[in-house]
C-alpha cells in the first residue's frame, strides 16, 4: 500500500511538472491568458478521458472476476450435487483476483473428477456386458446418465470381481466336464447328435455360454453318458459271467478260455 500511494504521489507530481513546463512554454510563445486558459482546459479534458477510460477498464476486469464468481460458485453447487459431496465453501477474506482463481481452479478439478467417475463407470459397464454376455446374467443395476459416487463404483468393482471370480469357476468346470465327455463319447462311440452336444465338443470353449442352464444341461449329460458306460459295463460282465458259466459246463479246457479270452475280454 505505501508503494502506491508513493506512486500515486509520482504521477501528481509528473501532471503538475508537465502543467508548469506548458504555462513556460505559452508564455514564452506569449499566447494570451484567455487562450492559456481554454488550453489549459483541453489538457484536462484529455488527462479526464484518459483516466476515465482506465477506471472504466478496471471497473470492468471487477465486475467479469465478480461474474466469474459468481458462474463458478454456480457450477461448483451442480458439481458438487452431482458427486455427492459437501458443499464447497471458499475463503471469504480473500481478494476478488484470489477468490476467482481458487474457485476456477476447483470447478477444474471437480470437473476432472466428474470426467474420471463416467469414465471408470463406462469401463465397468463394458466389463459387465462381456461378463453378462458369458454367464447370461442382468447387468448391475445403476444409473447411467448420473454421476456415480465413489461408493456406487466400489460396489460395481466388487460385483464385477465376484462375477469373474465365478466366471472362472463355471469355466473350469466346464472345461473338465468337456474332457470327460469326450473321452466317454469315445469310449462309448457315440457322436454328438443335439446342437447342445456339438456346442459342448466343438465350440470354442472361449465362446460357449456359462449360463447356469447350461452347465446344468452340461452336468446332465455328463451323468447321462456315465450312466451309459455303467449299462454297457454291467452288461459286459453279465455276458462274461454267461460265456464263463457256458464254459464250466462245457468244460473247455483252460488253454482254450484263454485264447478266446483275448476277443472277449
Amino acid at each position: 500500500r505505501r508503494r502506491g500511494e508513493v506512486l500515486a504521489a509520482e504521477a501528481v507530481s509528473c501532471l503538475n511538472r508537465a502543467m508548469a513546463a506548458l504555462r513556460d512554454i505559452w508564455e514564452e510563445i506569449g499566447i494570451p491568458e484567455e487562450q492559456r486558459l481554454e488550453r489549459t482546459e483541453v489538457v484536462k479534458k484529455h488527462i479526464k478521458s484518459l483516466l476515465d477510460m482506465m477506471v472504466a477498464e478496471e471497473e470492468s476486469l471487477k465486475e467479469r472476476l465478480l461474474k466469474s464468481i459468481a458462474l463458478c460458485r454456480k457450477e461448483l453447487d451442480t458439481l458438487c450435487r452431482e458427486l455427492q459431496l459437501d458443499p464447497f465453501e471458499a475463503e471469504e477474506e480473500s481478494t476478488i483476483l484470489q477468490m476467482e482463481k481458487n474457485l476456477r481452479t476447483r470447478v477444474e478439478v471437480m470437473l476432472k473428477q466428474k470426467r474420471d467417475r463416467k469414465q471408470e463407470l463406462k469401463t465397468l459397464q463394458e466389463q459387465d456386458r462381456d461378463l453378462c454376455d458369458i454367464l447370461c446374467t442382468t447387468p448391475f443395476c445403476i444409473d447411467s446418465t448420473a454421476v456415480p459416487s465413489l461408493e456406487d463404483l466400489d460396489r460395481y468393482r466388487r460385483h464385477l470381481a465376484s462375477l469373474t471370480a465365478e466366471k472362472e469357476q463355471r469355466r473350469e468346470e466346464f472345461v473338465s466336464s468337456k474332457r470327460q465327455i469326450i473321452v466317454l463319447m469315445e469310449e462309448l462311440d457315440h457322436t454328438p447328435d443335439t446342437s447342445f452336444e456339438r456346442d459342448v465338443v466343438c465350440e470354442d470353449e472361449e465362446a460357449f455360454c456359462l449360463s447356469m442352464d447350461n452347465i446344468a444341461a452340461l452336468q446332465n449329460l455328463l451323468q447321462q453318458l456315465e450312466a451309459r458306460r455303467s449299462l454297457n459295463e454291467a452288461v459286459c460282465t453279465e455276458l462274461r459271467s454267461r460265456i464263463v458259466a457256458l464254459w464250466e459246463r462245457l468244460q473247455v479246457p483252460v488253454e482254450e478260455r484263454e485264447g478266446a479270452g483275448s476277443w472277449c475280454w
